[in-house]
């Protein structure tokens, strides 16, 4: 596939890693000629120098014959004039366009095809705020995705010592269960991918992935972790859009409070929201987290943007008895950093916003894609097309199919129906089958794996 990437930021640069070492045609338009000179020397792709929305520019990157343009410059005014000239001039089929300011995404009639054609729109504040609110949603989660409409989720925990599974063989998981079936898809101990079978023994300490049907993840978090209390008082550092949004979904449910510095910004969110305390101060303020019962917070969360801010007081928080603790952390670095120390979770956005990207860009009906392991693993939705002669997968046992290696079937999604995934399971025709790959490098034999053949009517 031929793609073309506008911008070489932290999104750009990643979303080309990812795709380039997939065999793709890879395309990186930036203006900072370092940027791009780093990219070309990381990876097999071109490279070229110039304002991204620019015909002539667009124009040398070969837009007159890609598949796909995806837009994420640092400017959303650049990236939806690069789709409009982009459909204008080359007709280019897909276009992928970051826009940030909740001002546009208000107004969804502005992108269609007689408007700003634009495919598909994606919002890191939207992603991110989704993100957190499911994780307080699951007290003790470490990550928590998604799949099939929220039918099945995959929700990733550290196991804690004196949990009821921890010093236990993975097949006694599901005989403590009731009314319902879990799959541990990985294990990861001391950052190392741990291949999960029935004798497997969970130590504490590791991180475990398991899929289940939305209904039974407290049930199965309970027995692979220590019962967490769910979440009342929660702490926002930050009034921004990521702050705002998640205080007008949460207040109706919890005790909410937001520090904000700008004190024209607090008194702007103090007005929208409705029972959420707003306070024009410094989260990193010792004395004023104390005087606000930071050792009764539930949940401090810091949403600034500033990622160093965001460090320092999430830590503080957690110094002074804040339960949990999580910061939202632009820089890749910093993330591999911060896990390792007294923060619980640490929110990428650059994550969130790759594996919505590379939904739409993976082949053989993949509909649903996420990153894990700071993108070095993928949970992959795909579904299953056509009949035994032109589907490699459909009319098969689980244990029949050539899964190339790391990767591995949890679930299987059937209409409403949730069905763990076992080695004799069938997988029949429209199944949305939910795999995990340790391995993302594999992605391509797994999307062949799904495409159906020319025989398929």
């Amino acid at each position: 596939m031929k793609i073309i990437i506008l911008g070489a930021g932290q999104v750009g640069t990643s979303v080309a890693g990812n795709l380039a070492s997939e065999a793709n045609d890879i395309t990186v338009v930036d203006r900072d000629a370092e940027l791009l000179q780093s990219l070309q020397d990381k990876y097999d792709l071109r490279a070229v120098k110039g304002y991204a929305a620019h015909p002539d520019v667009l124009a040398q990157a070969g837009c007159d014959d890609a598949d796909m343009l995806i837009a994420v410059t640092n400017n959303d005014e650049t990236n939806m004039v690069a789709c409009q000239v982009a459909w204008t001039l080359f007709h280019t089929p897909r276009k992928i366009a970051r826009v940030r300011a909740p001002e546009y995404h208000r107004h969804p009639a502005l992108f269609n095809q007689g408007g700003l054609p634009i495919d598909v729109l994606i919002s890191p504040e939207q992603l991110v705020t989704e993100y957190i609110e499911r994780l307080i949603q699951y007290p003790g989660a470490l990550q928590v995705l998604d799949f099939a409409g929220g039918l099945v989720r995959l929700v990733g925990l550290r196991a804690y010592a004196g949990g009821p599974l921890v010093g236990n063989q993975l097949r006694e998981l599901n005989q403590h269960l009731h009314g319902g079936e879990a799959r541990v898809a990985a294990i990861y101990r001391e950052g190392q991918a741990i291949h999960p079978a029935g004798d497997t023994v969970i130590q504490s300490g590791d991180e475990v992935f398991f899929i289940a049907a939305a209904d039974n993840i407290p049930e199965v978090m309970a027995e692979l972790g220590r019962t967490d209390k769910p979440y009342k008082r929660i702490i926002f550092a930050g009034g921004g859009n990521i702050g705002r949004r998640l205080a007008l979904r949460l207040e109706k449910d919890y005790h909410v409070k937001i520090f904000e510095r700008d004190p024209e910004r607090a008194a702007a969110v103090s007005e929208e929201l409705r029972r959420t305390i707003v306070l024009a101060a410094d989260a990193a303020d010792e004395d004023l987290l104390q005087e606000e019962g930071i050792e009764e917070t539930d949940v401090f969360c810091a949403v600034t943007n500033d990622d160093e801010a965001n460090i320092l007081s999430a830590m503080l928080a957690k110094r002074l008895g804040a339960r949990t603790v999580m910061a939202l952390i632009n820089r890749t670095s910093y993330v591999e950093l911060v896990e390792a120390g007294p923060i619980d979770v640490a929110i990428s956005p650059q994550q969130a916003t790759i594996g919505t990207l590379l939904t739409h860009v993976r082949r053989g009906d993949v509909v649903m894609v996420h990153s894990l392991r700071r993108g070095a693993a993928e949970a992959i939705e795909a579904i299953a097309h056509g009949d035994r002669h032109s589907s490699k997968v459909v009319g098969r046992r689980v244990e029949e199919l050539k899964l190339p290696r790391g990767a591995s079937i949890a679930a299987i999604v059937r209409g409403e129906q949730v069905i763990i995934a076992h080695h004799d399971t069938v997988i029949e025709s429209e199944d949305h089958v939910i795999l995990f790959l340790v391995d993302k490098r594999r992605i391509g034999e797994v999307e062949k794996l799904f495409q159906v053949g020319v025989t398929f009517l």
